[in-house]
């Protein structure tokens, strides 16, 4: 029996959303306050995915300049990939501006049209169905305005994005707080609503409800919710946010979101994961998902193809002109604070005026933290010329949480330093002085600690010190993503001088070896 193990998509991946045309799959997820945005995915057979790259590649389509209050996540939550007649569509919120948009494309890797902003809309979490009978339904969730909590629908003219008819409530769901997710599906003659609930926390779960009519009235399934592992000890939690493909077999999947979290500690730092599960339907004509709704680790892979599994670790010698899609700038980068092209074979950064502890875009590019024992090592070529430059390699959950291990100047001297930032508390926990141009910066992880190191080129690493992993957990920092390993530099308060070289980026995954309860609370 072949099986495949979960996250498919390891890492900060949540809210997964696919289709399929012919024997190809195509997968999105949300990408929050990084830019470019939403994160697209090819696959032959559902459980290995291969990133083609993003959707959303220019700031015309993606600006990311909102100020939201503190904890919150900024961006693109939610989107939805469909294929109709011909185009690729992707719908979603970008709760930056507060506006729900999409985009088009014959092709999956782009390049995808500029926004078609719906007009009347003003929910989040939209999805598209596009019928039988040629009419296009937009489903969504509750506005920005104060209406009722639940399920909203509207007919769309897809090519101007206007509605053809109101907004009208459809289903609240079975009760379970923040109904929300929705994708409608015509299924046997059935329209099928399915919709997550209960919060994307331990509670969250996945319900579905149905119908003869698009617009209801729904009947909920019986024995919702058909996905969830709240009050289990499984190692996946959080399950939710789910959307059902058949397979060219016709057989049906379910891809989800789910946390893994560390041990018993109920907190996780990889973010939210895409995982996979098989689809039952029982003879009433109702499914469930995984094993009688309970997600696993490890499923059958029934008649799904399995091919090559994907190698998510990678060194980048930055020999290209343009970055790899694992890359990532947090919000929209200054075009002048980056270079691949200045110094051929490096990664060159310009350091702002920002820092990582401000709510703007600072010099920094970095890549989702997808295994919870790891190491990452990069080659730094810095000389600042003036006291405060900075730059070096950050581990990074938002702008008030965060560790970095860095080279600097002060007092005219170069350093390197340790700093840690644990909400409004920042402490320089180490320094040492340091003439040499060249610096080797590592961290390694595992599921208590990071450790950051330094090492003159040809010499051994020094650890310089360490952070714990649950202070930058989601239950500590907030918001919806999770952690990154980044490079950055920033003048502190004025632009920088002197750029900052990155000659290579390690990222080495380690084999996972779970921590036990005991030895967690030993380390913490």
């Amino acid at each position: 029996m072949a099986t495949f193990k979960n996250p498919v998509i390891p890492g900060f991946h949540p809210d997964p959303s696919v289709c399929r045309v012919g024997e190809d799959y195509y997968l999105v997820t949300s990408s929050f306050d990084y830019f470019p945005g939403i994160p697209i995915f090819h696959s032959r057979d559902l459980v290995n995915w291969r990133q083609l790259g993003h959707v959303l590649t220019r700031e015309s389509q993606l600006p990311l300049k909102g100020q939201l209050p503190a904890g919150w996540s900024q961006g693109i939550y939610a989107p939805t990939i469909r294929h109709h007649d011909g185009r690729f569509y992707v719908i979603t919120t970008n709760i930056s501006i507060q506006k729900s948009f999409y985009v088009w494309s014959e092709r999956p890797e782009g390049p995808w049209s500029e926004p078609i902003f719906l007009e009347g809309w003003g929910g989040v979490d939209p999805s598209l169905l596009f019928d039988e009978d040629g009419k296009t339904y937009l489903t969504g969730t509750t506005n920005f305005y104060g209406e009722p909590v639940g399920i909203y629908q509207a007919e769309l003219d897809i090519e101007s994005g206007k509605l053809l008819s109101e907004r009208r409530l459809i289903w609240e769901g079975t009760g379970g707080s923040h109904p929300e997710g929705p994708h409608l599906y015509r299924i046997n003659g059935w329209y099928y609503l399915m919709v997550a609930e209960g919060g994307t926390e331990y509670g969250h779960m996945e319900t579905i409800a149905r119908s003869r009519s698009a617009y209801g009235p729904f009947e909920s399934n019986p024995a919702n919710p058909i996905l969830s592992n709240r009050s289990t000890p499984k190692p996946i939690q959080a399950t939710g946010h789910a959307d059902l493909v058949q397979a060219a077999d016709g057989s049906w999947w379910c891809v989800f979101l789910g946390i893994r979290p560390v041990a018993n500690a109920k907190r996780h730092i990889l973010g939210r994961e895409t995982n996979l599960a098989p689809v039952s339907w029982n003879e009433e004509g109702w499914p469930a998902v995984g094993n009688h709704g309970i997600a696993e680790l490890e499923h059958d892979a029934g008649n799904l193809p399995l091919g090559e599994p994907v190698e998510w670790g990678i060194r980048d010698e930055f020999h290209s002109d343009k970055l790899h899609s694992v890359w990532n700038f947090y919000r929209n980068p200054v075009p002048e604070s980056w270079s691949l092209k200045e110094r051929t074979g490096w990664l060159t950064l310009r350091g702002q005026a920002c820092t990582l502890n401000d709510k703007e875009s600072p010099a920094f590019i970095g890549r989702r933290q997808q295994h919870k024992n790891i190491q990452v090592e990069t080659l730094l070529d810095f000389q600042p010329s003036v006291d405060g430059e900075e730059a070096g390699l950050a581990v990074f959950m938002n702008e008030k949480f965060h560790y970095e291990i860095a080279k600097t100047r002060k007092d005219g001297k170069s350093k390197l330093l340790l700093r840690r930032r644990i909400g409004s508390i920042v402490q320089v926990t180490a320094e040492t002085d340091y003439d040499e141009p060249m610096v080797i910066l590592g961290i390694q992880a595992n599921e208590v600690l990071y450790t950051l190191t330094y090492a003159a080129p040809g010499k051994e690493p020094v650890v310089l010190g360490q952070g714990e992993t649950a202070f930058l957990s989601k239950e500590v920092a907030g918001g919806f993503t999770g952690v990154y390993f980044a490079m950055y530099a920033t003048g502190n308060g004025k632009n920088a001088v002197t750029p900052a070289y990155f000659d290579y980026f390690d990222y080495l995954p380690m084999e996972d070896k779970p921590m036990d309860f005991f030895t967690i609370m030993s380390l913490s």
